[in-house]
Protein backbone atom coordinates (compact mmCIF):
# COMPACT_ATOMS: atom_id res chain seq x y z
CA UNK A 1 0.00 0.00 0.00
CA UNK A 2 0.95 3.34 -1.11
CA UNK A 3 1.02 6.18 1.42
CA UNK A 4 1.30 9.83 1.72
CA UNK A 5 1.67 11.70 5.26
CA UNK A 6 1.33 14.91 6.14
CA UNK A 7 4.47 15.65 7.96
CA UNK A 8 3.95 19.28 8.93
CA UNK A 9 5.02 18.78 12.74
CA UNK A 10 7.53 16.25 11.81
CA UNK A 11 10.14 18.57 12.38
CA UNK A 12 8.80 19.71 15.74
CA UNK A 13 8.91 16.75 18.45
CA UNK A 14 8.26 18.85 21.41
CA UNK A 15 4.15 19.06 20.14
CA UNK A 16 2.28 15.72 20.32
CA UNK A 17 1.29 15.87 16.60
CA UNK A 18 5.22 15.49 16.15
CA UNK A 19 5.91 12.83 19.03
CA UNK A 20 2.89 11.14 17.62
CA UNK A 21 4.50 10.68 13.90
CA UNK A 22 7.91 9.60 15.40
CA UNK A 23 6.83 6.41 17.22
CA UNK A 24 3.91 5.59 14.81
CA UNK A 25 5.88 5.40 11.72
CA UNK A 26 8.40 2.86 13.21
CA UNK A 27 5.51 0.97 14.57
CA UNK A 28 4.04 0.79 11.24
CA UNK A 29 6.79 -0.20 9.26
CA UNK A 30 7.50 -2.92 12.04
CA UNK A 31 3.75 -4.46 12.07
CA UNK A 32 3.78 -4.31 7.93
CA UNK A 33 7.30 -4.30 6.12
CA UNK A 34 5.66 -4.05 3.03
CA UNK A 35 4.06 -0.37 3.20
CA UNK A 36 5.24 2.48 1.11
CA UNK A 37 5.45 5.34 3.08
CA UNK A 38 6.47 9.18 1.79
CA UNK A 39 6.34 11.77 4.01
CA UNK A 40 5.43 15.41 2.62
CA UNK A 41 7.15 17.88 4.19
CA UNK A 42 7.35 21.78 4.19
CA UNK A 43 10.74 23.69 3.01
CA UNK A 44 12.72 24.17 5.05
CA UNK A 45 13.43 21.01 6.15
CA UNK A 46 16.16 19.47 7.76
CA UNK A 47 15.43 16.24 9.59
CA UNK A 48 17.42 14.77 12.87
CA UNK A 49 19.14 11.94 10.58
CA UNK A 50 18.84 10.28 14.12
CA UNK A 51 14.93 10.13 13.68
CA UNK A 52 15.01 8.88 9.64
CA UNK A 53 13.56 5.26 9.33
CA UNK A 54 15.62 3.55 6.82
CA UNK A 55 12.86 2.94 4.82
CA UNK A 56 10.80 6.17 4.84
CA UNK A 57 10.47 8.38 1.72
CA UNK A 58 10.23 12.30 2.00
CA UNK A 59 9.00 14.44 -0.37
CA UNK A 60 9.94 18.28 0.44
CA UNK A 61 7.73 21.38 -1.23
CA UNK A 62 8.70 24.57 -1.63
CA UNK A 63 5.78 27.02 -0.50
CA UNK A 64 4.81 30.42 -2.25
CA UNK A 65 5.02 32.28 0.89
CA UNK A 66 7.99 34.27 2.23
CA UNK A 67 7.49 32.76 6.13
CA UNK A 68 6.52 28.97 5.92
CA UNK A 69 5.89 29.13 9.09
CA UNK A 70 3.18 31.69 9.21
CA UNK A 71 -0.70 30.92 9.27
CA UNK A 72 -1.36 31.44 5.88
CA UNK A 73 1.64 28.90 4.70
CA UNK A 74 0.49 26.36 6.41
CA UNK A 75 -3.28 26.64 5.32
CA UNK A 76 -2.19 26.46 2.11
CA UNK A 77 0.03 23.47 2.53
CA UNK A 78 -2.76 21.22 4.29
CA UNK A 79 -5.49 22.29 1.34
CA UNK A 80 -3.31 22.98 -1.62
CA UNK A 81 0.33 21.24 -1.39
CA UNK A 82 -0.21 18.31 0.29
CA UNK A 83 -3.51 17.05 -1.91
CA UNK A 84 -1.31 17.69 -5.15
CA UNK A 85 1.69 15.95 -4.08
CA UNK A 86 -1.19 13.01 -3.22
CA UNK A 87 -2.04 13.12 -6.61
CA UNK A 88 1.16 13.45 -7.82
CA UNK A 89 2.42 10.35 -6.38
CA UNK A 90 -0.72 8.34 -7.21
CA UNK A 91 -0.89 7.08 -3.54
CA UNK A 92 -3.70 4.35 -1.97
CA UNK A 93 -4.01 6.77 1.00
CA UNK A 94 -3.61 9.49 2.77
CA UNK A 95 -2.84 10.36 6.58
CA UNK A 96 -2.80 13.73 8.24
CA UNK A 97 -1.56 13.14 11.75
CA UNK A 98 -3.93 16.22 13.43
CA UNK A 99 -6.64 18.35 12.81
CA UNK A 100 -6.23 19.37 9.77
CA UNK A 101 -6.72 17.56 7.15
CA UNK A 102 -8.38 18.52 2.89
CA UNK A 103 -11.60 20.02 2.19
CA UNK A 104 -11.59 18.69 -0.97
CA UNK A 105 -8.92 14.96 -0.79
CA UNK A 106 -7.78 13.52 -3.98
CA UNK A 107 -7.69 9.94 -2.25
CA UNK A 108 -8.74 8.28 0.41
CA UNK A 109 -7.82 9.94 3.47
CA UNK A 110 -7.68 9.13 7.72
CA UNK A 111 -6.89 12.29 9.51
CA UNK A 112 -6.31 11.34 13.47
CA UNK A 113 -7.75 13.73 15.48
CA UNK A 114 -6.14 14.29 18.87
CA UNK A 115 -8.96 16.60 20.68
CA UNK A 116 -11.19 19.28 19.45
CA UNK A 117 -10.55 21.79 22.45
CA UNK A 118 -11.58 24.87 20.34
CA UNK A 119 -14.71 23.19 19.80
CA UNK A 120 -15.14 22.69 23.43
CA UNK A 121 -13.32 24.84 25.42
CA UNK A 122 -14.56 28.38 25.31
CA UNK A 123 -11.41 30.23 25.95
CA UNK A 124 -9.37 28.15 23.72
CA UNK A 125 -11.60 29.45 20.82
CA UNK A 126 -9.61 32.42 19.84
CA UNK A 127 -10.39 35.45 17.52
CA UNK A 128 -12.09 35.50 14.02
CA UNK A 129 -9.00 34.01 11.91
CA UNK A 130 -9.07 30.88 14.68
CA UNK A 131 -12.42 30.10 14.38
CA UNK A 132 -12.42 30.62 10.72
CA UNK A 133 -9.37 27.64 10.49
CA UNK A 134 -11.89 25.71 12.79
CA UNK A 135 -14.37 25.78 10.68
CA UNK A 136 -12.33 24.84 7.48
CA UNK A 137 -11.00 22.02 9.39
CA UNK A 138 -14.35 20.71 10.56
CA UNK A 139 -16.09 20.74 7.63
CA UNK A 140 -12.43 18.87 5.79
CA UNK A 141 -12.68 16.12 8.51
CA UNK A 142 -16.32 15.42 7.09
CA UNK A 143 -14.53 14.41 3.96
CA UNK A 144 -12.27 11.88 5.18
CA UNK A 145 -13.03 8.21 5.42
CA UNK A 146 -12.13 7.69 8.27
CA UNK A 147 -11.08 9.57 11.66
CA UNK A 148 -9.30 8.75 14.42
CA UNK A 149 -9.51 9.46 18.21
CA UNK A 150 -6.94 9.09 20.84
CA UNK A 151 -9.76 8.09 23.49
CA UNK A 152 -13.24 7.42 23.47
CA UNK A 153 -13.70 11.00 25.41
CA UNK A 154 -11.97 12.70 22.56
CA UNK A 155 -14.46 10.06 20.14
CA UNK A 156 -17.49 11.51 21.71
CA UNK A 157 -16.32 14.89 21.94
CA UNK A 158 -15.67 14.67 17.51
CA UNK A 159 -18.78 12.77 17.27
CA UNK A 160 -20.93 15.66 18.52
CA UNK A 161 -18.95 18.90 17.60
CA UNK A 162 -18.75 17.07 13.72
CA UNK A 163 -22.30 15.60 13.80
CA UNK A 164 -20.30 12.65 11.92
CA UNK A 165 -21.54 9.49 11.68
CA UNK A 166 -20.38 7.06 14.39
CA UNK A 167 -18.95 4.32 12.19
CA UNK A 168 -16.31 6.83 10.85
CA UNK A 169 -14.65 7.67 13.77
CA UNK A 170 -13.11 5.22 15.91
CA UNK A 171 -10.81 5.24 18.89
CA UNK A 172 -7.24 4.16 18.97
CA UNK A 173 -5.07 4.45 21.44
CA UNK A 174 -1.63 5.68 22.16
CA UNK A 175 1.07 5.08 23.77
CA UNK A 176 4.31 6.23 26.21
CA UNK A 177 7.24 6.24 23.95
CA UNK A 178 9.60 3.10 24.36
CA UNK A 179 12.25 5.61 26.74
CA UNK A 180 9.61 6.23 29.45
CA UNK A 181 11.48 3.58 31.71
CA UNK A 182 12.49 2.99 35.54
CA UNK A 183 16.17 4.42 36.40
CA UNK A 184 18.50 1.41 35.97
CA UNK A 185 20.84 2.92 38.88
CA UNK A 186 20.49 5.04 41.67
CA UNK A 187 23.05 7.19 40.41
CA UNK A 188 21.19 8.32 37.75
CA UNK A 189 18.91 9.73 39.72
CA UNK A 190 21.19 11.19 42.38
CA UNK A 191 22.46 12.86 38.80
CA UNK A 192 19.09 14.34 37.40
CA UNK A 193 18.51 15.96 40.46
CA UNK A 194 21.81 17.67 40.52
CA UNK A 195 21.30 18.80 37.31
CA UNK A 196 18.37 20.39 37.89
CA UNK A 197 19.17 21.33 41.29
CA UNK A 198 16.09 19.40 43.18
CA UNK A 199 15.99 17.61 46.70
CA UNK A 200 15.86 14.46 47.46
CA UNK A 201 12.12 14.04 48.04
CA UNK A 202 9.44 16.63 46.20
CA UNK A 203 6.34 16.24 44.39
CA UNK A 204 5.97 16.50 41.12
CA UNK A 205 3.79 18.35 37.83
CA UNK A 206 5.60 18.10 34.56
CA UNK A 207 3.44 19.77 31.58
CA UNK A 208 2.07 22.69 30.35
CA UNK A 209 0.64 26.23 32.03
CA UNK A 210 -2.19 27.37 29.89
CA UNK A 211 -5.66 27.56 32.10
CA UNK A 212 -7.08 23.65 31.15
CA UNK A 213 -3.85 22.71 32.73
CA UNK A 214 -4.97 23.54 36.08
CA UNK A 215 -2.09 24.12 37.85
CA UNK A 216 -3.72 26.66 39.67
CA UNK A 217 -5.90 24.02 41.49
CA UNK A 218 -2.85 22.37 42.06
CA UNK A 219 -1.37 25.07 43.86
CA UNK A 220 -4.29 25.34 46.00
CA UNK A 221 -4.28 21.93 47.36
CA UNK A 222 -0.43 22.31 47.91
CA UNK A 223 -1.33 24.94 50.59
CA UNK A 224 -2.67 21.94 52.76
CA UNK A 225 0.52 19.49 51.61
CA UNK A 226 2.44 22.07 53.03
CA UNK A 227 0.76 22.69 56.06
CA UNK A 228 0.89 19.10 57.05
CA UNK A 229 4.52 17.92 55.90
CA UNK A 230 6.10 21.59 55.82
CA UNK A 231 9.18 21.66 53.69
CA UNK A 232 9.59 18.26 53.34
CA UNK A 233 8.15 17.53 49.98
CA UNK A 234 8.40 20.77 47.90
CA UNK A 235 6.09 21.21 44.37
CA UNK A 236 8.53 21.10 41.39
CA UNK A 237 6.93 22.47 38.63
CA UNK A 238 8.69 21.55 35.34
CA UNK A 239 8.32 23.19 32.29
CA UNK A 240 8.64 26.59 30.69
CA UNK A 241 6.61 28.93 32.74
CA UNK A 242 4.93 31.83 31.36
CA UNK A 243 6.35 34.52 30.23
CA UNK A 244 3.21 37.11 30.97
CA UNK A 245 0.67 36.80 33.39
CA UNK A 246 -2.56 36.37 31.97
CA UNK A 247 -5.73 34.64 32.00
CA UNK A 248 -4.99 32.06 29.66
CA UNK A 249 -1.22 31.70 31.17
CA UNK A 250 -1.87 32.34 34.79
CA UNK A 251 1.73 32.65 36.23
CA UNK A 252 2.20 29.66 39.00
CA UNK A 253 4.59 31.91 40.69
CA UNK A 254 2.22 34.58 41.14
CA UNK A 255 -0.46 32.52 42.79
CA UNK A 256 2.19 30.74 44.91
CA UNK A 257 2.85 34.32 46.05
CA UNK A 258 -0.53 35.21 46.78
CA UNK A 259 -0.81 31.37 48.71
CA UNK A 260 2.44 32.05 50.59
CA UNK A 261 3.62 28.99 49.18
CA UNK A 262 7.23 30.56 47.38
CA UNK A 263 8.93 28.79 49.59
CA UNK A 264 7.30 25.60 48.74
CA UNK A 265 7.87 25.43 45.12
CA UNK A 266 10.83 24.53 42.57
CA UNK A 267 10.78 25.71 39.10
CA UNK A 268 13.69 24.16 36.93
CA UNK A 269 12.81 25.37 33.72
CA UNK A 270 12.50 23.38 30.89
CA UNK A 271 13.07 19.95 30.73
CA UNK A 272 15.09 18.03 27.79
CA UNK A 273 13.06 15.66 26.18
CA UNK A 274 15.91 12.52 27.18
CA UNK A 275 15.41 13.57 31.07
CA UNK A 276 11.94 13.64 31.58
CA UNK A 277 11.93 9.63 32.55
CA UNK A 278 14.77 9.98 34.94
CA UNK A 279 13.14 12.70 36.26
CA UNK A 280 9.81 10.78 36.95
CA UNK A 281 11.44 8.39 37.93
CA UNK A 282 12.88 10.77 40.97
CA UNK A 283 9.76 12.43 42.02
CA UNK A 284 8.39 10.82 45.08
CA UNK A 285 4.33 11.73 43.49
CA UNK A 286 3.86 12.81 39.98
CA UNK A 287 0.45 14.79 39.94
CA UNK A 288 -1.60 16.22 36.98
CA UNK A 289 -4.77 18.04 37.81
CA UNK A 290 -5.53 18.83 34.15
CA UNK A 291 -9.33 19.32 33.36
CA UNK A 292 -9.18 18.62 29.91
CA UNK A 293 -7.12 16.09 27.74
CA UNK A 294 -7.50 14.36 24.48
CA UNK A 295 -5.36 11.56 25.69
CA UNK A 296 -2.91 12.68 28.82
CA UNK A 297 0.16 11.45 27.65
CA UNK A 298 1.78 12.17 31.13
CA UNK A 299 -0.43 9.83 33.51
CA UNK A 300 0.87 6.83 31.52
CA UNK A 301 4.48 8.20 30.92
CA UNK A 302 4.93 8.50 34.89
CA UNK A 303 3.12 4.92 35.67
CA UNK A 304 6.12 3.56 33.04
CA UNK A 305 8.83 5.45 35.20
CA UNK A 306 7.41 3.97 38.54
CA UNK A 307 6.09 7.11 39.95
CA UNK A 308 2.78 7.15 41.36
CA UNK A 309 0.29 9.53 40.18
CA UNK A 310 -2.32 11.89 41.66
CA UNK A 311 -4.83 13.59 38.78
CA UNK A 312 -8.35 13.81 37.97
CA UNK A 313 -11.32 12.55 36.75
CA UNK A 314 -11.56 14.80 33.67
CA UNK A 315 -12.25 13.77 29.77
CA UNK A 316 -10.08 10.82 28.86
CA UNK A 317 -7.95 10.47 32.32
CA UNK A 318 -9.83 8.08 33.93
CA UNK A 319 -9.84 5.47 30.12
CA UNK A 320 -6.01 5.76 30.40
CA UNK A 321 -5.30 5.85 34.56
CA UNK A 322 -7.87 3.14 35.54
CA UNK A 323 -7.85 1.72 39.13
CA UNK A 324 -3.64 2.67 38.97
CA UNK A 325 -4.12 6.12 39.72
CA UNK A 326 -6.11 8.79 42.72
CA UNK A 327 -8.33 10.45 40.36
CA UNK A 328 -10.53 13.47 42.01
CA UNK A 329 -12.59 15.99 40.79
CA UNK A 330 -10.23 19.02 38.96
CA UNK A 331 -12.15 21.54 41.13
CA UNK A 332 -11.98 19.36 44.42
CA UNK A 333 -8.51 21.16 45.74
CA UNK A 334 -8.72 20.20 49.21
CA UNK A 335 -9.43 16.35 49.04
CA UNK A 336 -6.82 16.64 45.87
CA UNK A 337 -4.31 17.17 48.72
CA UNK A 338 -4.98 13.78 50.50
CA UNK A 339 -3.84 11.26 48.67
CA UNK A 340 -0.65 13.54 47.83
CA UNK A 341 -0.02 13.37 51.68
CA UNK A 342 -0.61 9.90 52.10
CA UNK A 343 1.75 8.73 49.25
CA UNK A 344 4.59 10.71 50.54
CA UNK A 345 4.14 9.32 54.03
CA UNK A 346 2.86 5.89 53.29
CA UNK A 347 6.02 3.20 51.72
CA UNK A 348 3.42 1.18 51.43
CA UNK A 349 0.86 2.75 49.45
CA UNK A 350 3.05 4.23 47.18
CA UNK A 351 4.59 0.64 46.44
CA UNK A 352 0.84 -1.27 45.70
CA UNK A 353 0.28 2.61 43.52
CA UNK A 354 3.42 2.16 41.69
CA UNK A 355 2.64 -1.74 40.74
CA UNK A 356 -0.88 -0.97 39.54
CA UNK A 357 0.94 1.90 37.28
CA UNK A 358 3.43 -0.54 35.58
CA UNK A 359 0.10 -2.89 35.12
CA UNK A 360 -1.82 -0.51 33.07
CA UNK A 361 0.65 0.76 31.40
CA UNK A 362 1.02 -2.47 29.81
CA UNK A 363 -2.24 -1.88 28.29
CA UNK A 364 -1.26 0.68 26.12
CA UNK A 365 1.78 -0.07 23.10
CA UNK A 366 3.01 1.64 20.24
CA UNK A 367 2.44 -1.82 18.31
CA UNK A 368 -1.45 -2.06 19.08
CA UNK A 369 -1.47 1.29 17.92
CA UNK A 370 0.42 0.39 14.55
CA UNK A 371 -1.61 -2.60 14.24
CA UNK A 372 -5.16 -0.34 14.81
CA UNK A 373 -3.77 2.03 12.41
CA UNK A 374 -3.11 -0.23 9.56
CA UNK A 375 -6.83 -1.65 10.01
CA UNK A 376 -7.83 1.67 9.42
CA UNK A 377 -5.70 2.34 6.57
CA UNK A 378 -7.09 -0.76 4.67
CA UNK A 379 -10.34 0.04 5.58
CA UNK A 380 -10.27 3.45 4.49
CA UNK A 381 -8.14 2.58 1.24
CA UNK A 382 -10.09 0.06 -0.20
CA UNK A 383 -14.04 0.39 1.07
Amino acid sequence: MKIAINAWFWDNPSVGSGQYLRYLLPALLEADPSLDITLIAPKPFDPDPATLHPRLKFLVTASPFGSPSSNLAKVWFEQITFPRACRKLKVNLAHVPYFGSPLAPPVPTVVTIHDVIPMVLPEYRGGFLVRLYTSLVAAAAGQAQLILADSEASRQDILAKLRLPAERVRTVYLAPAPHFQPAETWQQLVEIKQKYKLPENFVLYLGGYDVRKNVSALLHAYTWVSATLGDQYPLVLAGRLPETDTAFFPDPRRIARELGLEEAIIAPGWIAEEDKPLLYAAATVFVYPSRYEGFGLPVLEAMACGVPVVTTNAASIPELAGPAAFQLDPSDTKHMAAPIIRLCTEEESRDAMIERGFAQVEKFSWAQTAQETLQAYREAAFR
